[in-house]
């Protein structure tokens, strides 16, 4: 109730010091104030005392609330209606370039690669509130599937539809998905432009070579984070597809050119990762998020509403009150 309640001058409230100091005062002075006369005995005077008499401290008690109201009221109570506006003048645009592949579904990350991407991906994308962000996928060759949006939930909802497509060329086509990538940006106004360009194996397929792609980031000042991702070693993917349809798993090496990987982020002015299981992938997706930190401005509206006014007038009211009564109902008693 009393949250947003607050208190210009509340130095005032010392004064309220003062109401004890008048209780105090009008205790030891109150049979001053009362008119006395002295006789040898009151044996011949009946003895009764009027109610009015009972209830002369009343007006002591009005004066005191008069004196409180108005001390309240020097402190200027008002209340507060706060509502806040935040602009991003520095907003940075990202494509996250995805790898498909098959091997993409190895289960050396749980429940496999391109599952625990996509869940990391999505934390990813819900922090980052005030930017734009676009998805590429990528296997033998690329093609946009979201353009670059403030639409979060579009972006979302995409990334979910994410999964191995038959349809592309199999292979890992790392120069088409990353020249895609810098297509989907290089017209952007943003102040900040970044690629996140993943994957699990080397460049086998398309017909753009990685490093030209990469020049081609440079020259429109796009930074490409990259990330290999896949354990060491042997992981079990993929190595046949089923009269059913379904895929027959192997144990197949994990071949990762992370030179290639290293070489593109460093030439555009990003940084290489590697991730071997799921939370690897989570704390480098979290990197990330502090490297490419969105400026944001905060402007905060104030709505002050006094309410002196009514403690003011209640205040007059008692001591009208007051007079009246001193000097009607117990003038006879003063």
């Amino acid at each position: 109730m009393f949250e947003n309640f607050t208190f210009e001058s509340p130095q005032f409230f010392w004064l309220l010091l003062s109401l004890p100091l008048a209780i105090a005062w009008y205790i030891w002075k109150r049979k001053e104030q009362q008119a006395s006369l002295k006789i040898s005995s009151v044996k011949g005077f009946k003895l009764t005392q009027s109610w009015l008499a009972k209830l002369k401290p009343l007006l002591f008690v009005l004066r005191l609330l008069t004196l409180g109201l108005i001390i309240i009221a020097l402190a200027r109570p008002r209340t507060v209606d706060v509502s806040t506006k935040t602009t991003s003048n520095k907003g940075i645009d990202i494509v996250m370039a995805i790898d498909v592949s098959g091997s993409m579904l190895a289960k050396d990350l749980k429940p496999n690669r391109l599952e625990a991407l996509k869940k990391v991906a999505a934390e990813f994308i819900q922090g980052r509130p005030s930017d734009r962000i676009g998805l590429v996928e990528y296997a033998g060759e690329s093609y946009t599937r979201t353009p670059i949006t403030s639409d979060k939930s579009i972006v979302l909802s995409s990334l979910k539809r994410v999964q191995y497509n038959s349809i592309l060329e199999n292979g890992t086509a790392i120069g088409m998905g990353l020249a895609t990538a810098v297509n989907r940006l290089k017209d952007s106004k943003a102040k900040s432009k970044v690629i996140i360009l993943l994957t699990d194996g080397s460049n086998n397929a398309g017909f753009i070579d990685p490093k030209i792609a990469s020049e081609l980031a440079l020259e429109y000042g796009i930074k490409t984070y990259t990330i290999g991702l896949g354990t060491n070693g042997m992981a079990l993917a993929p190595i046949a597809i089923r009269p059913n349809g379904t895929f027959q798993y192997g144990n197949v090496k994990v071949e990762i050119d992370e030179a290639l990987l290293k070489e593109i982020a460093k030439v555009t002015g990003g940084k290489y990762f590697r991730a071997t299981n799921n939370k690897k992938l989570k704390d480098i997706y979290a990197e990330i998020d502090k490297l490419e930190k969105t400026d944001i401005e905060e402007f905060k509206f104030y709505n002050y509403e006094e309410k002196f006014r009514p403690l003011v007038l209640l205040a007059l009211g008692l001591l009208v009150l007051e007079v009246l009564l001193r000097n009607t109902v117990f003038r006879s008693f003063i």
